[in-house]
């Protein structure tokens, strides 16, 4: 069954002429005028049944809840298929679907008619969508064993969507008006939709290659990524800022392991809380997954301490390289979504709701500093928050001020009952150049596994009590930060900047060269002075022409390059090439120092992951 549906202002349609002899009898054909409706176009196809009417009448209805309508028409319509059913069975199964939908106010169009018609489709983002139902549209059996209930029943959660701004206003995402925020408008029909797969590789795929970042590794699992030394040096940076700001914040580092027994108690009914597909091992007769998460070591862990209110909250902080998600073919590319991911993961146990709310607010600053200062800034992510009914009756000036931190509306998906183990998560989106949104920094508010994993506390009165958890990532997975700010460049390089990574990210901060084989040694001193500093600073020393080694570091995205002849080998200054501002200056070498350092103060420092000398470093071929 192929299904185009449209969220109307208005639908307008007059029966013509009987367009097949078993057209549907009707009296006195009249133009007919609806209004406020959704229209779901219909063609039913070979090989459909009651359970793919069934199927489809769910979903339509799902999606009409999202967007609060309670008025459908039902619209025959051949021209999506080549594949037609019968005519008795097409209308058999749409007079089931109507029934299906007895709930609504429900209606159709006459059955094998021709009809004029006259439609005025709403412009929010949830207005137009389609779908194809057929009997194996569901999960396929071989998968089902592997798939957690809670990621089964993800598409079948009664939510809400509306946009909330910070002044608590929520407004029907229909009725709201987007043309301030169109990242947001993309943010929501991205998130309603759900549609994770990808047609194209988007830009930042041709970058992580082209500046020797990261590639696929086409001998391991698909989303698996090799690093190569550019790579692993920005990587081990973010994942070293991150885990120290962590630290600062309060997080207590631990180590957990990367497998664990799927019969082990704790396990089982966690595994249809979490919506994640995991890798299963045989091993000696037990039956190991690779973690989706840090949360269960971390758990089990806590499981151990002898804890009292007065040491609540306390934080643990683990960054997993890796946790493993048996993600879908389709949704995998490039850095944004891997199977084997690096991700910093804080859990806060908190005595009660009313702690845990304070302690959220307090992660939620952290994470948008944290991301300000890895180069992400507030314009480039919109926030989504999702909550229970109840959750967001008994605390809503708490919610309000989340959003108020984030300064701008935000999307708002609320469920009218507790469905996985959190009753409020909020999270950071960034919408990439092919306008996909991918979650960076996060955090939850847990209110089942303080049971589940037997952690207590004793709290005042001298009882043993369960906390509330905290998950909180401030970065979200390390790849995906790279992801962001190789998209970041690619849509500055298509606006006509230059693009750029972080200084204090760089593989190369300085790269000198020599004019002439003569000044190697001035140029070898002066990269160790510079090296000195804690700066990455390296040599083009190759037998290649001045104007291909500068076009060569222009390509690497170098900041600050040094070309050194006789004048500047004689020169008490520096003759500085500046990549952002395209100037050539003259600075002292300590005013250049401390430019850097202006650059890069606060950050991780760590040395070349490369030789000095380019003469000496293998091509990459990519």
């Amino acid at each position: 069954m192929r299904i185009l549906q449209l969220h109307c202002d208005s639908i307008e349609y007059t029966p013509t002429k009987k367009e097949i002899r078993s057209a549907e009898d009707i009296e006195n054909p009249q133009t007919q005028r609806l209004e406020e409706i959704v229209v779901a176009f219909v063609a039913i196809e070979d090989g459909d049944d009651s359970s793919v009417a069934k199927n489809a009448i769910s979903q339509i209805k799902n999606s009409m809840e999202k967007i609060g309508s309670k008025k459908l028409l039902l619209y025959p319509y051949a021209h999506l298929s080549s594949n037609l059913a019968k005519p008795s069975t097409a209308m058999s199964l749409l007079l089931e679907m109507e029934s299906e939908a007895s709930d609504l106010e429900v209606s159709h169009s006459p059955f094998g008619w021709t009809k004029s018609y006259k439609v005025q489709v709403k412009g929010h983002p949830l207005a137009e969508s389609s779908k194809v139902v057929t009997k194996d549209s569901a999960i396929a059996k071989d998968d089902e064993d592997d798939t957690s209930d809670a990621l089964k029943g993800e598409s079948t959660i009664r939510s809400y969507w509306k946009i909330m701004s910070p002044d608590g206003t929520m407004t029907n995402i229909g009725d709201f008006d987007f043309s301030n925020y169109k990242k947001l408008e993309v943010l929501a029909k991205y998130e309603s939709a759900k549609q994770r797969q990808v047609d194209e590789p988007p830009p930042h795929v041709a970058l992580m290659k082209k500046l020797g970042i990261a590639d696929y590794e086409p001998a391991s699992d698909s989303g698996n990524m090799r690093f190569f030394p550019n790579g692993r040096l920005i990587k081990s940076l973010i994942e070293r800022y991150v885990t120290d700001r962590v630290k600062e914040y309060g997080g207590y580092e631990v180590e957990t392991p990367i497998m664990y027994d799927s019969e082990h108690p704790s396990m089982v009914s966690y595994f249809n809380r979490f919506p994640a597909r995991q890798y299963n091992i045989d091993s000696e007769g037990k039956k190991l997954f690779l973690r989706f998460a840090a949360c269960f070591g971390q758990f089990l862990m806590a499981n151990h301490f002898q804890m009292s209110y007065k040491n609540l909250p306390y934080k643990l902080y683990e960054l997993t390289r890796y946790s493993f998600r048996r993600e879908q073919s389709g949704e995998l590319v490039g850095l944004r979504r891997l199977r084997a991911f690096t991700m910093p993961d804080c859990h806060a146990f908190c005595k009660d709701i009313p702690q845990a709310v304070d302690e959220i607010k307090v992660r939620f600053d952290l994470s948008q500093s944290v991301l300000k200062e890895l180069g992400i800034n507030e314009s480039d992510y919109d926030m989504a928050i999702r909550f229970t009914e109840d959750f967001y009756n008994e605390n809503k000036s708490s919610i309000e001020e989340l959003v108020k931190k984030h300064g701008r509306p935000v999307l708002v998906e609320m469920w009218k009952e507790k469905f996985f183990y959190f009753v409020l998560k909020w999270e950071f989106n960034f919408i990439d150049n092919l306008g996909k949104a991918s979650a960076l920094s996060t955090d939850q508010i847990d209110v089942e596994n303080g049971n589940r994993y037997g952690i207590e506390f004793i709290d005042e009165n001298n009882t043993a009590q369960h906390p509330i958890i905290l998950h909180n990532s401030p970065s979200g997975a390390i790849e995906r930060i790279i992801y962001a700010l190789l998209e970041k460049a690619a849509a500055d390089s298509k606006k006509g900047t230059k693009p750029q990574l972080p200084l204090w990210l760089a593989p190369t901060q300085v790269r000198i060269i020599p004019l002439k084989e003569e000044f190697y040694d001035y140029c070898n001193n002066l990269c160790d002075k510079i090296s000195a500093q804690n700066i990455r600073v390296d040599v083009d020393d190759r037998n290649e022409s001045i104007g291909k080694r500068i076009r060569e570091a222009e390509k690497e995205w170098i900041q600050y390059i040094l070309v050194i002849g006789e004048k500047e080998a004689g020169s008490e200054n520096l003759s500085i090439r500046d990549r952002q501002t395209g100037d050539v200056r003259e600075v002292s070498f300590d005013d250049f120092m401390k430019e850097i350092d202006e650059q890069t103060s606060g950050k991780p420092f760590t040395g070349l992951n490369q030789s000095k000398h380019l003469s000496k470093r293998p091509q990459l071929m990519v």
